[in-house]
């Protein structure tokens, strides 16, 4: 069931969306090579806690941890650990939601560590491209499809593949909520997007196969191949002309 926030829970969604992507504008200038990802872990989570909210992944169905850190071929949910220490021309996903007055907001970025090589800054650029993209069909009267379809679209006209098992997802009182987004699809096809609702965009491009390798841990995905991984989200509030990225931070305004 899908559903349509009042404008009491916009507001409460704009506060816990822009703490979240704060949460990454802060941990920036600690990713850098030598750095462990526990390290990342434990600044966010005590980023999170003094701003009086809580991390929505700790202890989410046995999640072990306050974020996500996904490295290289990690195609989402790493688990974050002294023992992978990052190194130059890595390449990590940080991915954080914040609950505050109730209400989860979902955020992330894939940050280069140290000097990355051209080839795999073009595969993040082109991921971001298709995430802003994907946004910017995002209307009253639109369908989910349009979204997935320009996604598709981007990625594969520049040799990449488009993670199909992991999706976007509604969010709000609930960390995940319907619809699912899907981010390969059929312009007008699926679920018809309505004022006041909330989704995330989360396209998982990857630099070889589409396929997955979930690990025994039941949470890090790779790339079958072990090809390299791309992921940017926003949580964006549909609006009567459009969408509203409710992560957006301040350093991408000039982006969108």
């Amino acid at each position: 069931m899908i559903k349509i926030k009042s404008n009491r829970e916009i507001g409460l969604m704009r506060k816990t969306c822009t703490l979240a992507a704060s949460v990454l504008s802060y941990i920036e200038p600690f990713i850098k090579p030598g750095v462990s990802t526990e390290e990342i872990n434990v600044l966010c989570h005590d980023y999170i806690i003094k701003h009086d909210a809580y991390p929505s992944p700790l202890d989410y169905h046995g999640f072990p941890k306050s974020v996500c850190t996904s490295p290289n071929e990690v195609i989402c949910h790493g688990i974050p650990s002294p023992d992978v220490i990052l190194k130059d021309g890595d390449i990590l996903n940080i991915d954080v939601t914040t609950y505050l007055n109730k209400f989860h907001g979902d955020t992330n970025k894939t940050f280069y560590v140290g000097n990355v090589d051209p080839k795999i800054k073009e595969l993040v650029e082109v991921t971001y491209k298709c995430m802003r993209e994907g946004i910017k069909t995002v209307r009253p009267g639109a369908h989910v499809g349009d979204i997935g379809a320009v996604i598709q679209a981007i990625a594969e006209s520049a040799g990449y593949s488009v993670v199909e098992e992991y999706c976007g997802h509604g969010i709000g009182r609930e960390f995940h909520e319907d619809p699912q987004i899907v981010h390969v699809g059929i312009k007008g096809k699926g679920v018809k997007i309505k004022k006041g609702m909330t989704f995330t965009i989360e396209p998982m491009i990857n630099f070889g196969s589409k396929e997955c390798d979930l690990q025994k841990d039941d949470w890090t995905v790779l790339t079958k191949d072990r090809s390299w991984s791309a992921q940017f989200e926003h949580t964006i509030l549909v609006t009567e002309r459009g969408a509203e990225i409710l992560t957006l931070r301040p350093e991408e305004n000039e982006n969108f």
